[in-house]
Parts: C-alpha cells; sequence; structure tokens
C-alpha cells in the first residue's frame, strides 16, 4: 500500500509499505478514503517536535476492510470515522469520556512502523471501541469533508468550547484563527455564545469563515495591543470563557491574560514553551481545563449535528489533494496558504 512517511522536517514523501494486518482480535482494518493534515503535523514538520522517521498522519475516514474475530459492532464494508486516537471504551477514564487518557489507548501516526492515517489501510486497535459507524448519510463530498473534520479538527474545537464552560449568553474569546480555532468558533455558537472574539492574523479568508461561523470581532494584533483591544471590547473585564487553540508561548500568555476573573481558559493548542502564570491566575480566580480531545466522546453528538445539517465543519477545508501529492498539502499549511488540506486516498464504492 501506499503511505506518507516522514523523513525529517520539510521532507514528506510518499512509500510503498505492508499493507497493516490484523494483529489482535480487536483489531480492524480500515481502508481509507480521506485523510487530512493536521496543524499539528507542522510542528514536527516545522523541526519544532521530534518525531521518528517513519508514517504519519491521524485524521482519517473509511470502510472497514477486515475484522478481528472479537470485533463484534463492527461488519465488513461499514463505513466508519475514526478519532486521532484508540480507545477500548470500557476503562474507568473511557466511562468518563476521557478517550485520550484510555489505559489501553494510544495515538496514530506516531512515526516508527506505526499506523499513520495518511495511508491507504491503518490497523485500528480496539475497533468497537474506537471507531464511529455512519449510517444514513448521504456521502455527498460535502458530508464526507465535515465527518472528516469530526476526526479531530471539529472534535477538538468543541473540546476547548466545552472545557471552558461556554453556555448561552456568554462573551467567549478564541485565541488562534487556523483550523481548531475556527472550528472553536464553530463550536461556541453551536453552545449558545452571545459574542465571539477571534484573535488572529490577517487572513481575510480565515476572517470570512470565522465570520460565517459566528465571530462578532476579529482582533488582529497580537501581544499586549491584543490583550488591550479585547478589554476595550469587554469593558475592561475580559471574556467569560476563553479557547487557547495554538499552544504557543504567546497565544497561551494572551489567552490567561484577556480571561475575565473567574473564568476558564479551554486548552487544546499543543502547548510548547506555555508555562501559565500561575500567580497571576490564581488571584484572579482564572481557570484552566482541556488537553487532547476525547473525540470519541463528542463523536456521536456531532455526527447527528452534521446529519442534520446544523453544522458544515468541512467547509475549513481550502485545498484538496491526492495521496501522491501529498507533500504539497504539508507545505501549503506549512507557508499559510491554506488552512486545512483535505487528501483524497481511494473511492468510496
Amino acid at each position: 500500500m501506499k503511505t506518507a512517511i516522514f523523513n525529517g522536517p520539510g521532507n514528506i514523501t510518499v512509500e510503498e509499505r505492508s499493507k497493516p494486518a490484523i494483529n489482535e482480535p480487536t483489531d480492524a482494518v480500515v481502508r481509507v478514503v480521506l485523510a487530512c493534515v493536521c496543524g499539528s503535523d507542522l510542528w514536527f514538520y516545522r523541526g519544532i517536535s521530534d518525531l521518528p522517521r517513519g508514517s504519519v498522519g491521524h485524521e482519517f475516514i473509511g470502510v472497514v476492510d477486515e475484522i478481528g474475530e472479537a470485533v463484534a459492532g463492527l461488519a465488513l464494508g461499514d463505513f466508519v470515522i475514526s478519532p486521532f486516537s484508540w480507545s477500548d471504551g470500557t476503562c474507568k477514564n473511557c466511562e468518563d469520556g476521557f478517550h485520550t487518557a484510555c489505559v489501553h489507548g494510544g495515538f496514530f501516526g506516531q512515526g516508527g512502523e506505526g499506523d499513520g492515517g495518511q495511508a491507504e489501510f491503518v490497523r485500528v486497535p480496539h475497533a468497537d471501541g474506537t471507531l464511529v459507524k455512519v449510517e444514513g448519510a448521504d456521502f455527498s463530498e460535502e458530508t464526507m469533508a465535515s465527518m472528516l473534520a469530526l476526526s479531530d479538527v471539529m472534535a477538538t474545537g468543541y473540546h476547548a468550547a466545552v472545557s471552558a464552560g461556554v453556555t448561552e449568553g456568554d462573551t467567549v474569546a478564541v485565541v488562534g484563527d487556523g483550523a481548531v480555532g475556527l472550528s472553536g468558533v464553530l463550536s461556541a455558537k453551536m453552545l449558545g455564545a452571545e459574542r465571539i472574539i477571534v484573535l488572529g492574523s490577517k487572513t481575510e479568508s480565515r476572517h470570512t469563515l470565522a465570520r460565517e461561523w459566528g465571530a462578532t470581532e476579529i482582533i488582529n494584533e497580537r501581544g499586549e495591543a491584543a490583550v488591550k483591544a479585547l478589554q476595550d471590547l469587554t469593558d475592561g473585564y475580559g471574556a467569560d470563557a476563553v479557547l487557547e487553540c495554538v499552544g504557543t508561548k504567546e497565544s497561551t500568555q494572551t489567552a490567561f491574560a484577556i480571561a475575565k476573573a473567574g473564568a476558564i481558559v479551554g486548552r487544546v493548542g499543543v502547548p510548547h514553551d506555555a508555562a501559565v502564570d500561575a500567580e497571576g491566575t490564581f488571584y484572579r480566580n482564572v481557570g484552566m481545563r482541556g488537553g487532547p480531545a476525547p473525540a470519541r466522546h463528542y463523536q456521536p453528538q456531532l455526527l447527528k449535528a452534521v446529519l442534520a445539517g446544523d453544522i458544515n465543519p468541512g467547509k475549513v477545508f481550502d485545498l484538496t489533494t491526492d495521496l501522491d501529492h501529498i507533500a504539497e498539502a504539508y507545505a501549503a499549511m506549512d507557508e499559510r496558504r491554506a488552512i486545512k488540506a483535505l487528501v483524497k486516498v481511494s473511492e468510496l464504492a
């Protein structure tokens, strides 16, 4: 099969590897129909994070191609959405809704000879606890793109909003206007936010989608200027809830600085040199929740919203390529020519 291989910073190739096999009776093998490149993939692509040479990618949807003898809830030919991590669905952490902390779990696309999602086939451990079967969908390109968004980016934006405690009528600040930040805007709107203030770049295409999904104001400044602009918009108090969707030192400092006294920062940007000012947050009673999104926990409810036509998170994809040209997808996102790249891997039928 073909699979994307990370060879070092800035170097993605497509190579032939053996098709994955069933290793455990609880495994399934999925034939990938659509995959995509994640903003977090850019950390190792840019050389900021380390990753072993090998298979990459953790966002994919497709068709069940093989199942182990212990898999009970899936059948060959089922269309499925995978979260970016696998989980048994039965441990106490999974039962509490934190599937990314499953005691028997793990993450796709960690390099080496592991199971990367940017490939023609993926082995999925604990298939019953991991994969979400899709029924009753029209499987149009638009619907498929939105289902792919549920594998990570939409679920991550939603986790930021839930972690921040967004409620009806809130003023919400979203730090970052990348794919996760935009998904956070959509999520905050779903949860009833009245005002949604985005702190991000000067990229108009991102502003357009942010406004379509519910953003009421956009701040282009950075650092102290951004903090002052947000405070000016909120009578000096700050936001009722803050979504931190980047993970850098500056974005983290900004997120906690613009939180109103007693607010929660929903933190989903993978932190890189991003310490929290413990003393400053202590004296304002500003809290923090978040982490790797338990996408499997949110996918059933988000899928219902997609199939009902209530949300269309697939609009976050503004570049489409195929697996052979996935290096261009990485480059386009790295150079900010694309918000998020969708990768066509195989046909549905």
